[in-house]
């Protein structure tokens, strides 16, 4: 099954902004939707800014990354521009889920 369009989208601004290659950058988002408990294949555009505000700045910040604020603003800013996708589920349903883990 193939990527959703919020993950591509991420994983392209991450690589063109950062100097992670691509095979870092998409193990870097996977790795933080994992915390998450959620899938490449069907997060929302909602669901991955979610991920890119609370989790994503921790994660590069462990990459080496000196600009992830901006580059997760960059993110953000793009994910905004995604309309519809999956169901989504809320950010509160996500981070409670977290919280039980």
């Amino acid at each position: 099954m193939a990527d959703s369009q919020s993950f591509e989208l991420t994983c392209q601004v991450l690589e063109r902004s950062t100097s992670l290659d691509r095979l870092e950058a998409r193990g870097t988002i996977r790795l933080a939707l994992k915390i998450a408990g959620l899938e490449a294949r069907d997060v929302t555009a909602a669901q991955m800014g979610t991920v890119v505000e609370k989790l994503l700045p921790r994660e590069l910040r462990n990459r080496g990354v000196e600009n992830g604020d901006a580059v997760c603003e960059e993110i953000a800013a793009g994910l905004r521009g995604i309309r519809g996708g999956a169901a989504a589920e809320t950010p509160e349903a996500i981070f409670a889920r977290l919280g039980n883990a």
